[in-house]
């Protein structure tokens, strides 16, 4: 039975991500926001001024975490939700645990294997609870995808593509203006920077770290162009970033090899002119899904007969009656909310809910880690010609074991679940 006491929670970060997640929070019933932390000042008093715009209690207010950590573990907070800069992830997440607390960060990428093994090791020691908000998981095409791979219908799946497709141009150059991170990224790494966004869904789908991993990739990087292009049209040619030497490739491409022998194309792809999309793809020996044709062609569910622009394609409108995932009807009775189409209310409700309630987080610290581990191996592909580059077991073997215990409650991304109220 689902507790009724609400959890206090520390928040570190106002910067692009954290503002959202906070309006989030403060409209659930079942939370308090005790202490708030951001590295710039102003940051930091927009986000207590928020809480108490929403009628809130004004929240204790920091400049650094580790003294809002000191100062309110024992009796002031039960989790922490630390949406940061890429690069500040795993090492506030391992703060955070050695406190005696569980914690949830933003997506993006590691900086190092060593960054994702000691995530690894800090919560196996502490016992502590690590999950990646990770919100593209929860998207209600990835989530119709996830019944019918587990339904069967797609046959056994061969192979799944994922993308970070989205013009970032601007939010990319526009960075020491607007204190991003991005930019910096940019500037000096060269790798599948983001990875997490279309390989979550993915790692679900294929049951990656409970019966299959992940064994091995190639990344490969295009040469850097567009950032230039774009700080010259809107900066002008004598903007340094206009001609500045820009080591990400504007598209990098990632091939994955899985132990039981599907493989995965991810593509990171934010420094050109083009239209956002996640460009997942599904095949399996009995069907088809493509996201960015937003249709299925699926044997025995659609027409048989035809060619690639023909009836052979039944478009995701015409199917949703079908198709649906049990949360995702359950979610639009309630009414959809959040940010992300609704996607960043269900990530946050499955950490707060499974911490609440003492259960487990339905992406763990196997998960996180593995996730982000591609950004760095990516990079050591790419430094060396695009060579194969093995992928650590960061479940020392329980991936072996399909069935380790998960929660099989309302946001349950391992099988098909009754969700529970919204």
């Amino acid at each position: 039975m689902a507790s009724k006491r609400k959890l206090k929670i520390g928040f570190i970060g106002g910067g692009h991500r954290g503002p959202g997640l906070l309006d989030l929070l403060l409209e659930m019933d079942d939370v308090v926001v005790t202490c708030v932390c951001d590295l710039y000042e102003d940051r930091a008093k927009d986000m207590v001024k928020k809480c108490t715009e929403k009628g809130k209690p004004e929240p204790k207010c920091y400049l650094d975490y580790l003294q809002l950590l000191d100062e309110n573990v024992e009796n002031n907070l039960d989790a922490v939700i630390a949406p940061t800069a890429w690069e500040s992830h795993v090492r506030i997440a391992c703060d955070v645990m050695e406190c005696g607390l569980p914690v949830a960060f933003e997506v993006g990428g590691a900086c190092s294997l060593d960054d994702c093994w000691n995530l690894v090791r800090v919560s196996e020691a502490t016992g502590m609870q690590c999950m990646m908000l990770e919100n593209c998981c929860y998207g209600r095409p990835e989530m119709a995808m996830l019944k019918l791979i587990k339904e069967g219908l797609f046959g056994e799946v061969v192979h799944c593509e994922g993308g970070y497709h989205h013009d970032l141009r601007e939010e990319i150059c526009c960075g020491e203006e607007n204190r991003h991170y991005r930019l910096r990224n940019f500037k000096t790494r060269n790798g599948e920077l983001y990875p997490t966004h279309e390989l979550g869904p993915i790692a679900k789908w294929l049951g990656l770290n409970r019966g299959n991993r992940m064994i091995s990739l190639t990344a490969t990087a295009s040469k850097a162009r567009g950032l230039n292009v774009w700080a010259k049209e809107h900066k002008g040619a004598d903007h340094p970033l206009a001609t500045y030497n820009f080591n990400e490739g504007d598209v990098v491409t990632t091939v994955i090899k899985c132990a039981n022998g599907e493989t995965i194309v991810l593509t990171h792809d934010c420094s050109l002119y083009r239209p956002y999309s996640r460009g997942n793809v599904i095949q399996g020996t009995k069907g088809i899904y493509m996201e960015d044709k937003h249709s299925l062609s699926i044997q025995g569910m659609t027409p048989e007969k035809g060619g690639w622009d023909s009836e052979t394609w039944v478009e995701l409108d015409q199917l949703w009656d079908k198709i649906e995932h049990p949360l995702w009807k359950k979610f639009q009775e309630a009414g959809v909310k959040g940010g992300h189409g609704g996607m960043d209310f269900l990530v946050l409700r499955a950490f707060i809910e499974a911490i609440r309630d003492n259960k487990l987080v339905p992406i763990d610290v196997y998960d996180t880690a593995s996730w982000m581990a591609i950004t760095p191996l990516s990079e050591d592909s790419i430094a060396k010609g695009s060579a194969p580059v093995a992928i650590p077991d960061f479940t020392n073997g329980l991936w072996l074991q399909p069935d380790r215990p998960y929660d099989k409650g309302t946001y349950c991304l391992e099988e098909i679940c009754k969700p529970g109220k919204l």
